[in-house]
């Protein structure tokens, strides 16, 4: 999990751009920011993710899944 609230872009896309690099099947992201959520939705599929967002509340739930 990796919780991006509160932070600016592109801190966020890089947060998950260091955690891709494993590779992971699946990541979850947490962002409070609709432009993150776009950033790194943006920058999830480019790297062969599907990504999903569900609300809950003033955050957003990112799953990236390979």
């Amino acid at each position: 999990m990796i919780d991006t609230r509160g932070l600016s872009c592109p801190i966020p896309v890089v947060m998950v751009q260091k955690a891709v690099k494993d590779a992971p099947a699946k990541l979850e992201v947490l962002a409070d920011a609709e432009v993150a959520v776009e950033n790194i939705t943006r920058f999830a599929r480019s790297q062969g993710y599907e990504v999903s967002v569900t609300e809950d509340g003033i955050d957003y739930k990112m799953t990236l899944t390979k």
